[in-house]
């Protein structure tokens, strides 16, 4: 027997797929800069420029809050967040922590053989990206999604739901993921060399944790994460040709 659809189920999805579709646009505003940060976000006038309903738009809000790109105002409404260059290099620097605790109970506690063999899978696919001697829009994209799909599992790796729940917490802080970055590097002519650096320490990361060698996997992980800190400096300080998304919501030290 086919499962019946209600008007009333139809309704419910179709105003979960606008406030996902508000949600995304709205995003891509704030980090392109069309809605600066600190300007109060005008509830109706984005419902009108969206070509959504309020509800809609509501929800998505209340969701850019929660990833930390939107904060509430005390007397109602949103206003698009700015963060310290120390904001964002304090996050950057939690996650390696994190990771690093999560690489060492991994190597302590002994790893899921079936996500080791996952982690190693996905390393063996950026090794074969970077085989070629310059990596293309697609071919960049294509690492940035192996590289989150690593540290996802190794997060799982440590088998502690606890810091897993952390770590996601963290990495999605406004340029805290561990590819928040990485895009940083695409137009450096250095590019594939720190790309490599990177992957090198993915390898032994991972066989630290196959050796059993906590300590070993802790600081190759917090170590790794200092890649992170170097591009937030070049994104800020250096003279990108194409900026980084969102960077105009970071204030510079003086």
């Amino acid at each position: 027997m086919s499962a019946v659809v209600t008007p009333s189920a139809d309704a419910a999805e179709a105003g979960a797929s606008q406030a996902v579709k508000a949600q995304l646009r709205l995003r891509e505003m704030v980090l392109a800069g069309e809605l600066p940060g600190g300007s109060r976000i005008a509830e109706v006038a984005i419902s009108e420029q969206l070509g959504v309903s309020r509800t809609p738009v509501r929800s998505a809000l209340m969701r850019l809050e929660q990833e930390g790109l939107l904060e509430s105002l005390p007397n109602g409404g949103y206003a698009v967040r700015t963060f310290s260059e120390r904001d964002v290099s304090d996050a950057i620097e939690l996650r390696g922590t994190l990771e690093g605790l999560s690489a060492r109970l991994a190597a302590e506690r002994g790893a899921a053989p079936v996500v080791l063999r996952e982690a190693r899978a996905c390393l063996q696919r950026i090794d074969e990206l970077l085989r070629e001697p310059a990596l293309d829009d697609a071919a960049f994209s294509r690492y940035v999604s192996f590289n989150a799909q690593f540290h996802a599992l190794l997060s799982e790796l440590s088998g502690s739901p606890v810091i897993a729940q952390q770590l996601e917490r963290i990495s999605n802080l406004p340029f805290a993921s561990p590819s928040g970055f990485v895009v940083v590097q695409a137009n450096s002519p250095a590019a594939r060399d720190m790309l490599l650096i990177a992957q090198d320490q993915h390898w032994q990361v991972l066989d630290a944790i196959e050796s059993r060698e906590g300590s070993r996997a802790e600081a190759l992980m917090r170590e790794h994460s200092r890649i992170a800190q170097r591009n937030l400096r070049e994104a800020l300080h250096g003279a990108l040709s194409h900026p980084l998304p969102g960077v105009q919501l970071i204030r510079r030290r003086s």
